[in-house]
C-alpha cells in the first residue's frame, strides 16, 4: 500500500511519518524496516496487517485513568522507528522473515465485527510502534468511532509535526494515548535512535489536542537512572499539566542490554520524587 507521507527526490524518497527522514533509495527500507522505496514511490507492505492480538485489561497499556476496569482489543504489527537495547518487543519490533510471513491482513470492517463480538468498545494499536499504522488508522478512525469504538495508542511519540497533525484530526476527545518518555536527555535519545524534542513537541500537541495521555518511564539500570535527570523530567512534565499521569515502570533484561533489573530503593525513590509535582503517579512491573 502507498504510504502517505513522502517526497519523491530524484531516484530516492524521502520519508516523512517519523523525525528521522529517512532517504530510502530504491529497493531498500527506512531505519523502521517496513517503508520501502518501490520504483520511485514510499510503499508500507504492511499497513493494515498484524501479527499479535490479544485482549487485555486496558490498565495494561498502562491506562488507569482512561476506562478502568474495562477489556481492549489489542493489535499489533511489525517494525519501530526507534531501536531501543532493552525492548520488550523486540520480536516484532525488529521483526526475522519468517514473522513477515505470517502477518495477516485486517480489514476495518473485520476488526470491527471482532470487536463488537467480543462485547467490547475500546481498541488499542500496541505491542510495536503504532504509527507505522497511521495510514490504517486515519482511514479506520471514523467507522471506529460511528460504532461506537474508542482508540488508544501506545507509541514511542517519534512521528513528524505533519503526521501528528493528521493523526490528530482523525482521533477524537473518547481516545487516548500513553506515550513513552524514555529518557530526558539528547544523549540518551540519540543512543535509542530517538530524538527528545519530537517526543516533547507530540505530548504537547496530543495533551493540547484533548486525547487523554498518560506517559511511561521504564527506568533503566545504568541508562536512565540517574536522579537528576528524572526530576528534570517531571519539572517539565509538570510544567504542561500536574494531571498528566506518569507511570514509572521497572526495567528488565530483554534484546540486547543485560543489566540488572531496575533496583526497587531507586523506583521507589523516583515515585517519591514524582509525587512531589504530579497528581497521578503509578509504578509499573513490580
Amino acid at each position: 500500500m502507498k504510504a502517505r507521507w513522502w517526497k519523491k527526490n530524484d531516484d530516492s524518497v524521502l520519508c516523512g511519518l517519523c523525525f528521522r527522514g529517512c532517504m530510502i533509495r530504491q529497493g531498500m527500507a527506512g531505519k523502521c524496516g517496513v517503508r520501502l522505496n518501490e520504483n520511485g514511490i514510499l510503499i508500507s507492505p504492511y499497513l493494515g496487517k498484524f501479527c499479535a492480538c490479544a485482549v487485555d485489561p486496558v490498565e495494561k497499556k498502562p491506562l488507569y485513568h482512561w476506562n478502568s476496569g474495562s477489556f481492549i482489543y489489542s493489535l499489533g504489527s511489525i517494525g519501530c522507528t526507534m531501536d531501543c537495547p532493552f525492548c520488550q518487543n523486540h520480536s516484532i519490533a525488529f521483526p526475522i522473515k519468517n514473522l513477515c510471513e505470517k502477518i495477516s491482513e485486517l480489514p476495518v470492517h473485520e476488526l470491527i465485527k471482532n470487536i463488537k463480538e467480543l462485547g467490547l468498545n475500546l481498541v488499542a494499536f500496541t505491542y510495536n510502534e503504532p504509527t507505522l499504522q497511521a495510514e490504517y488508522i486515519c482511514n479506520a478512525a471514523s467507522a471506529l468511532h460511528e460504532a461506537g469504538i474508542s482508540i488508544a495508542l501506545v507509541t514511542n511519540g517519534a512521528m513528524s509535526c505533519e503526521a501528528t497533525t493528521d493523526l490528530l484530526s482523525c482521533l477524537d476527545k473518547t481516545d487516548a494515548a500513553n506515550i513513552d518518555i524514555k529518557a530526558f536527555t539528547h544523549e540518551n535519545y540519540k543512543k535509542l535512535g530517538g530524538n527528545l524534542d519530537t517526543v516533547k513537541e507530540n505530548i504537547k500537541s496530543f495533551t493540547a489536542a484533548g486525547i487523554l495521555v498518560e506517559l511511561t518511564n521504564l527506568v533503566v539500570t545504568g541508562f536512565n537512572d540517574k536522579a537528576e535527570e528524572f526530576s528534570d523530567m517531571v519539572d517539565w512534565i509538570a510544567s504542561i499539566s500536574k494531571e498528566i499521569p506518569l507511570h514509572v515502570t521497572r526495567y528488565f533484561p530483554a534484546r540486547n542490554y543485560h543489566e540488572r533489573p531496575t533496583d526497587l530503593e531507586t523506583l521507589g525513590r523516583f515515585v517519591s520524587i514524582a509525587r512531589e509535582k504530579l497528581r497521578y503517579v503509578h509504578v509499573g512491573n513490580v
